[in-house]
C-alpha cells in the first residue's frame, strides 16, 4: 500500500511537459483550410450563375425551385474533385472540414441565387392587381369608389397605370396612386331614370415591359336597397318584422327614425341579402307616423395595408399592433318609408341595440427566405451535435 502511494507521489512530482508545437504543420493546415473556404465560396457563386441560367430558360414553371435546388445539391459533390485538381491536401481533412466547406458553398449559392432572380437583375413576374368596387351596385346619385392594390417586383409609378371607363381613357389627374393603392371616384347622377351599367379597365406596365390588366363593371339601380316587408304605410307593432333587401355585398345596414339616431339591422341567417329589425328598439316613437331612411355601408381592407402618419410610419394601437386601413363607402336609399306606429308600451324600450359586425383586417405573414435560412441553421446545429457525439464515442 505504501509502495503504491510512493509511486503515485513520484508520478505527481514529475514536471508537466508542453507538447512540441509544430508551427510548420499548423500554418500548412490553416493555409489549406483558407484555400478550401475560398474555393467553396467561389464555387457557390459559379453554381448560382449556372442555376440562374436554368431558372431563366425554364420560364414560369412550378418545378423551377425544386430543380435548381436539386442541381445545387448534386453539384456539391464536385467540391472534392475540385480540391483534388487544385492539389488540396485531404489527408487529414475531416468531417468538420467537409461540413464547413459544404455549408459555405450552399449558403453562398443560395444568397447569390436569390439576389440574381430578383430585381434589378431579373423580373419575370407580371404586376399584380387586386380590385374592390365600393359598392358593386349603387343607388341613383351615389358615388362608386374603385380601389386597387397594384404591386410589382420592380415597383409601379402612377405613369405606368392607365384607366378607362366605358372605353374612354381617364386622365391620370382624375385618379390617385399612393403607397401602391389606386383610387378612382365615380360620381353618380341624381337625375337617372333607368338602371345603367358601366365597365372599366385598369392596365399596368412595369419597367421590364410586363403588363397586367383588370376589367369589371358596376351598376346603378333605384332599388339597390328596397323594402321587402311589410308594405309601406302599414301599422307596425313592437313585434312586427321589418325587412330590407340589399342587392350587393355590404358590411353594415342601418336606418334612422325621423332622422334620429342610427339603428343597426341584423342580417337574416338564411338570406344574406336581407336585413331585419323591429320597432322594439330604442329610437322608435310610440303612436306616431314615422319615416324610415335606410343606409348600407361597404368596407374593404387590402392584406397588410395599414394606417401611416405623414412620415410614412405605421400608426399603432394601444397594444402596439398596426391599425388596418379600411376603405368605406355608403349606399343611401333614395326612397324613404312611412309607417304608422301602434300605441304599445313595449315599443322603443329595448336598448340592447344590434352591434355592427366586427371588421376583420386581412393581415398575412408570408414565409420568406428567412424561413429557409432558419431551417438550414437547424439542420446545421443537428449535424454539429451529431458529429461531436460520434467523436466522444470514438474517444471512449
Amino acid at each position: 500500500m505504501a509502495k503504491r502511494r510512493k509511486e503515485k507521489d513520484e508520478e505527481e512530482e514529475k514536471p508537466f511537459k508542453i507538447p512540441k508545437f509544430d508551427e510548420e504543420a499548423f500554418y500548412k493546415r490553416e493555409k489549406r483550410n483558407i484555400r478550401a473556404t475560398i474555393i467553396s465560396f467561389l464555387f457557390g457563386i459559379l453554381m448560382a450563375l449556372v442555376c440562374f441560367g436554368f431558372w431563366a430558360l425554364m420560364g414560369k414553371n412550378d418545378l423551377r425551385w425544386p430543380l435548381v435546388l436539386l442541381v445545387a445539391i448534386a453539384n456539391a459533390a464536385f467540391l472534392r474533385v475540385i480540391f483534388m485538381r487544385l492539389n488540396i491536401d485531404l489527408t487529414d481533412f475531416g468531417r468538420k472540414n467537409w461540413f464547413g466547406s459544404y455549408a459555405i458553398y450552399f449558403v453562398t449559392w443560395m444568397i447569390v441565387f436569390i439576389v440574381l432572380v430578383n430585381p434589378p437583375f431579373y423580373d419575370d413576374e407580371n404586376p399584380r392587381i387586386e380590385v374592390s368596387i365600393l359598392p358593386k351596385m349603387q343607388e341613383f346619385g351615389g358615388n362608386v369608389i374603385i380601389v386597387a392594390k397594384i404591386t410589382d417586383n420592380s415597383g409601379i409609378k402612377k405613369a405606368d397605370i392607365s384607366f378607362s371607363l366605358d372605353d374612354i381613357s381617364i386622365p391620370s389627374d382624375n385618379f390617385e396612386y399612393i403607397d401602391n393603392i389606386f383610387r378612382y371616384i365615380h360620381k353618380g347622377l341624381k337625375n337617372l331614370t333607368e338602371e345603367e351599367t358601366h365597365n372599366f379597365k385598369i392596365s399596368v406596365k412595369d419597367s421590364s415591359g410586363r403588363t397586367a390588366q383588370y376589367e369589371d363593371t358596376f351598376a346603378y339601380s333605384n332599388d339597390t336597397i328596397y323594402l321587402a316587408l311589410p308594405e309601406e304605410g302599414s301599422t307596425l307593432k313592437a313585434a312586427s318584422d321589418i325587412k330590407f333587401g340589399v342587392k350587393t355585398n355590404v358590411w353594415r345596414v342601418y336606418y334612422t327614425v325621423n332622422d334620429g339616431n342610427e339603428i343597426n339591422a341584423s342580417k337574416q341567417q338564411d338570406r344574406e341579402d336581407f336585413y331585419i329589425t323591429s320597432p322594439e328598439y330604442k329610437g322608435w316613437l310610440i303612436g306616431n307616423n314615422i319615416t324610415l331612411k335606410v343606409t348600407a355601408v361597404v368596407a374593404y381592407n387590402f392584406e397588410n395595408h395599414f394606417l401611416k402618419d405623414k412620415n410614412n410610419n405605421l400608426i399603432l394601437d394601444k397594444n402596439g399592433m398596426p391599425i388596418a386601413y379600411w376603405f368605406f363607402n355608403y349606399i343611401n336609399d333614395t326612397s324613404s318609408y312611412v309607417f304608422d306606429v301602434a300605441d304599445e308600451s313595449s315599443i322603443g324600450l329595448n336598448d340592447e341595440l344590434v352591434q355592427a359586425p366586427a371588421l376583420k383586417a386581412r393581415a398575412v405573414s408570408a414565409p420568406g427566405f428567412e424561413t429557409i435560412l432558419f431551417l438550414i441553421s437547424i439542420v446545421g446545429i443537428v449535424l454539429i451535435f451529431k458529429y461531436k457525439k460520434k467523436n466522444r464515442s470514438k474517444k471512449k
